[in-house]
């Protein structure tokens, strides 16, 4: 007899839950023997009673949460009995007064832990941030339960779903972070479904107008371009069966976000841009014949349609670090449009959907060989044993060196090692090994000498030239691009100043004697933090290099003798560090706020405003890359901001024009801004390649429809190909 339900909830909520009950049993894909159904619903129902009194801010019961979580986790991503209790328990100890020893008591020590890395820190003293201490925390359960990663992907994913009903300035906090951290982790963990979904609803959420503009033009598209890709398939599927194949053909739409970025990144309007539908060809063979089948697919699309060989990538013969594998052509179709088509077997299809859980699912005991998950998931949990106990630095880390995209280089040997893209020479050898780095000085990179700050490129191989009299320096950080060659590095500098201490020590208590001061521990720290270093083995080699003189120490330790240096050191310690450039502008006396130079936003686009003590708002546009790294860092300093209907203030736009290079283009554009609109200029650059000329505007617009119609009369010039607005 099951338990009945609290009468809290009403006649018609029960019902829901027990319907909600049931599709999660429904969606569970692995053993069901009695034992794991017993278990899950003991679970169900003490979730339930530890929920009763809660609802969401639509008003709709709690529990309606953990049961859906727990059906994203056992549908989406194919985990069992222990993940779906995990799911179902994930906020009580947060929300309600049950405790992790009653999670404990009840359910085990293995639920425990990962309800534990469920759990949000609710308030740490002392922290910079309390968002970066719960994405530390969950990222940390990679070094020993990925289940809490996993669960954590599942929550988000249903907040996400369910984000209307909170306040836009908590939707932009939220949908941040999902494109910060969570959006990246679901790709790195080849959770391909999740991933495109949490990246199309942190859209729709951060720049609503281009989601649905976006998602309308698709809509609008689906029929005809469906038809053109149906006839595109016909021939395809005909060559193979002729030739023996067994493949199936599937059309695939991209994601609103996935279009969207292809627009940016490619400059291209939404009508010429050929990727937003893709066909896959999928052969289902044994893994050993895989390889061999998708090349013979490949060879049939060839037959039938002429390649863009440029684009061929091979993800089979190098998979990415998630486990991806694939092939991906672009062949010319019989409407003159470049379609995308992608060649896999049902193994990858599966890895490539599912991921993490589909991986785990092919990996047999006897295959010994490591896959770039295997790999990425090592460097994963090296990083978090040795990282920064600073949790904003931590999760800036983690997101450089493992969310980046991927470079495949080698060694003079010919080992494979991947690195993240934008990576050195000093990098490589950091990761070959921390000695190599500290005492590398140049690189063979291609059989030619190459210094040390070189960026890679994929395909290059990489010998390290070392000498025993170098050792690792600090200028080295500029030129590094992964945080375990920064830890690396910083490791082996601590070490190589570890043997000036004695020399250090010496001259400081000489320098102190003149003084006729005791050189004490007291005295020693106020120079340090003066200084702003924070260990004494920085100290003191400073002191034996000369960096830290007799003048400095007595600058500090009397500064009545020398008042004037002193002010200037106090100075240069406060306000050295310029910060990030911004136009400041008071409006009428209410409030000052800071429009960021990073993106530049203009009255009408959808922004976002960050409040932090003695500092005017910073206001940026609410898609710029910036604005997401600090939300995701300092969601709660966010508040609520939306431009006056009017304003008498013009802000900087910049624009990228492509044109003809005619007679006459500058002195009519320059006519459009100045006295047909009545706009100021802030600077123009042109260049002219051949008969194309490439131009940069930067013009002082009111707001968006101002900017718009700019665009709109600059399209109306015959000689103009192209305007865009430009990111920064």
């Amino acid at each position: 007899m099951e338990p009945i339900l609290p009468d809290t909830y009403s006649k018609e909520e029960k019902e829901e839950i027990e319907r909600r009950h049931q599709r999660l049993f429904d969606a569970w894909q692995t053993r069901k023997e009695a034992h794991d159904l017993e278990a899950v619903n003991k679970a169900f129902y003490f979730a339930v009673e530890a929920h009763k009194d809660q609802r969401r801010r639509s008003g709709e019961p709690y529990i309606y949460h953990p049961i859906e979580v727990a059906t994203i986790a056992a549908h989406d991503i194919g985990l069992g009995r222990t993940s779906i209790i995990c799911a179902l328990l994930h906020d009580v100890v947060e929300d309600t007064h049950y405790t992790l020893d009653n999670i404990k008591e009840m359910f085990g020590e293995k639920v425990s832990r990962v309800v534990d890395g469920l759990t949000k820190f609710d308030n740490l003293e002392g922290a910079e941030s309390m968002q970066a201490e719960n994405f530390k925390k969950v990222i940390s359960s990679l070094s020993y339960d990925i289940r809490v990663v996993l669960i954590k992907l599942s929550d988000r994913l249903h907040n996400m779903r369910t984000l209307d009903s909170m306040p836009k300035h908590k939707q932009l906090k939220i949908a941040s972070e999902t494109t910060y951290i969570y959006a990246p982790l679901a790709y790195r963990l080849g959770l391909h479904a999740i991933q495109i979904e949490l990246e199309d609803l942190s859209l729709k959420y951060t720049n609503p107008t281009i989601y649905f503009n976006i998602r309308k033009r698709m809509d609008d598209a689906r029929g005809k371009r469906m038809g053109e890709l149906r006839d595109f398939i016909a021939p395809i599927e005909a060559e193979l069966e002729k030739n023996g194949i067994k493949a199936r053909a599937e059309i695939k739409e991209r994601s609103v976000n996935s279009v969207w970025r292809r627009m940016m990144d490619k400059e291209l309007a939404f009508e010429d841009l050929y990727g937003s539908f893709i066909v896959r060809l999928i052969t289902d063979c044994p893994k050993e014949q895989e390889r061999m089948e998708c090349w013979k697919i490949y060879a049939v699309l060839t037959n039938c349609y002429r390649p863009y060989t440029k684009k061929l990538k091979d993800w089979i013969s190098f998979p990415k670090a998630n486990g991806y594998e694939s092939l991906h052509a672009v062949v010319m179709g019989q409407t003159g449009n470049w379609v995308e088509v992608q060649i896999r077997s049902q193994r990858m299809e599966e890895i490539a959907e599912k991921g993490f859980s589909a991986y785990w699912k092919y990996k047999t005991d006897n295959d010994t060989t490591e896959s770039g998950f295997d790999e990425w998931l090592k460097k994963a949990q090296d990083l978090i044993s040795s990282d920064s106990d600073n949790a904003i630095e931590f999760v800036d880390n983690f997101k450089l060196d493992l969310f980046s995209d991927e470079i495949y280089v080698f060694t003079p040997q010919g080992k494979m090692i991947t690195l993240p893209k934008g990576s050195t020479v000093l990098d490589f050898a950091y990761n070959i090994h921390s000695k190599i780095g500290d005492h590398s000085i140049a690189a063979n990179v291609n059989n030619q000498l190459a210094q040390l700050d070189r960026k890679l490129t994929k395909g290059d191989q990489v010998e390290i030239i070392t000498s025993e009299s170098q050792h690792p320096q600090e200028k080295w950080f500029e030129f590094l691009a992964t945080a375990t060659a920064k830890s690396r590095l910083r490791s082996g500098i601590k070490e190589y100043r570890r043997g000036f201490r004695e020399e250090g020590e010496q001259k400081y208590e000489e320098i102190m004697r003149k003084l006729d001061m005791e050189p004490s521990k007291a005295n020693r720290n106020m120079v340090m933090e003066a200084e702003g270093l924070t260990s004494s083995i920085d100290f003191y080699y400073n002191v034996a290099t000369g960096k830290i003189d007799e003048r400095l120490i007595r600058s500090v330790l009397k500064p009545q003798s020398s008042t004037s240096s002193f002010m200037r050191y106090i100075t240069n310690r406060l306000w050295g560090n310029s910060k990030e450039e911004a136009a400041p502008i008071t409006t009428s006396g209410e409030f000052e706020f800071n429009v960021s130079t990073c993106c530049n936003p203009i009255p009408g686009d959808d922004v976002i405003a960050f409040s932090f003590p003695g500092e005017p708002l910073q206001i940026h546009r609410s898609n710029c890359p910036k604005a997401i790294q600090l939300s995701s860092r300092f969601g709660n300093n966010i508040v609520k901001a939306k431009w006056q209907p009017k304003s008498e203030i013009a802000f900087l736009a910049e624009l990228k024009i492509t044109a003809l290079d005619t007679a006459g283009l500058l002195n009519r554009m320059t006519n459009l801004f100045s006295n047909e609109m009545q706009l100021n200029m802030h600077s123009l650059h042109m260049e002219a390649k051949q008969d194309v000329v490439e131009a940069s505007i930067a013009v002082y617009v009111h707001n968006t429809k101002e900017l718009d119609d700019l665009i709109t009369k600059l399209n109306q010039l015959k000689e103009i190909q192209k305007v865009v607005r430009k990111n920064n």
